[in-house]
């Protein structure tokens, strides 16, 4: 059949293997170009050419025009290895920020008359202070997000229950677009916050943020770019099996998300169901942007109860715990706050990113 539903999938290796099990001739797939990319660098990326000799061999999988399933079969995995990559980047540049904060002196502080006082380091300004707190809740956050979904794919499978396991999977659907799209997204400005923090050191390669940074940049792009994810998940997860799976995350976070998040949803959908899925999908973004921020604030609400609860042994154990409530109050003030604005914007169905014309923009 024409377009995706006729596409198959297939193995097609370097060697073929002759029928007794012995390495056969090459076959006629040929390496025509590297790819030089901005970061990433250590990881070959090649473009390949089939056929160019008289044919190249490819071995079915599966059955015929089953191949975008089987894509997504071993993509949703893949996607949540995106998204806990682009959390280990954001916390081996929020560390080496922090480190380095501490130790560079530089200027005094505002309220300091006195030119003959030390310089202070710059982890005592407060615009550092915000760039660190933006750092540390990307990436404490992040790692407990994917560490969940990460916990929700063992589940979906090795759950001691069938309601259990499609219970974790329908979760996990409606999280993957989350943990892969927004965070990427989100774990992008960590690290270039990361360079701030050094100055115009962190522009330079002697330090590794700017490394971090460029290496970064490919996980809003591959394995789905964070478009495609926001309009996965307005367009397809919420609405699966009757809302189910968006529902059961209602449930998992409860006082977490607003109510008006709620019917932000109720109101996409429906005008996606009236005949204007292009209206409804335009500003898949910023509702991508919205439930990640929703799912994120239940995620620091966790840490934060774990955190109460908590009878610290040592004073080291002490600011750990301090850590982690300052972290989600900063979070709540300064971050989560920003669901009041995305959802009126949403309910609005605005039509501005969709009404420009191609021919407007110059």
């Amino acid at each position: 059949p024409p377009g995706v539903k006729g596409i198959s999938l297939f193995v097609v290796p370097k060697v073929l293997v002759n029928a007794d099990g012995s390495l056969g001739a090459r076959n006629d797939v040929r390496l025509v170009g590297l790819n030089h990319k901005m970061g990433y660098r250590g990881t070959t990326n090649t473009a390949l050419n089939f056929g160019e000799r008289g044919g190249a061999a490819g071995y079915l999988i599966g059955q015929e025009h089953h191949g975008l399933s089987y894509m997504f079969h071993m993509m949703n995995e893949a996607r949540i290895g995106v998204g806990s990559g682009a959390v280990m980047l954001s916390y081996a540049a929020y560390l080496y920020s922090l480190g380095y904060a501490r130790q560079r002196p530089q200027g005094r502080l505002p309220d300091s008359k006195d030119p003959t006082q030390k310089m202070v380091p710059i982890i005592e300004h407060a615009d550092v202070k915000r760039m660190l707190l933006h750092q540390k809740w990307v990436s404490e956050g992040g790692l407990h997000l994917c560490l969940y979904a990460s916990q929700l794919v063992d589940l979906q499978h090795e759950a001691e229950s069938e309601d259990e396991r499609k219970r974790c999977g329908l979760l996990l659907d409606v999280l993957t677009p989350v943990v892969k799209g927004w965070m990427s997204e989100v774990c992008l400005k960590s690290n270039e916050y990361a360079i701030q923090v050094l100055g115009g050191y962190g522009y330079t390669r002697e330090y590794p943020v700017e490394q971090y940074y460029r290496d970064q940049r490919l996980n809003p792009i591959h394995e789905g770019t964070d478009g495609i994810q926001a309009m996965d998940l307005l367009g397809r997860k919420v609405s699966m099996q009757g809302g189910a799976a968006f529902n059961l995350l209602l449930s998992e976070i409860r006082k977490t998300i607003a109510a008006a998040s709620k019917a932000t949803t109720a109101t996409l959908l429906k005008a996606a169901g009236g005949g204007k899925v292009n209206l409804a999908l335009a500003n898949a973004a910023y509702y991508l942007d919205m439930v990640g921020l929703a799912v994120m604030g239940w995620i620091w609400l966790q840490q934060a109860q774990a955190a109460l609860v908590k009878a610290p042994a040592e004073e080291e154990e002490k600011a750990f715990l301090d850590g982690k409530l300052h972290t989600c109050r900063y979070f709540f003030r300064y971050e989560l706050t920003r669901i009041a604005y995305l959802a009126p914007l949403l309910s609005s169905l605005d039509a501005t990113t969709l009404e420009m014309e191609s021919a407007l923009f110059g």
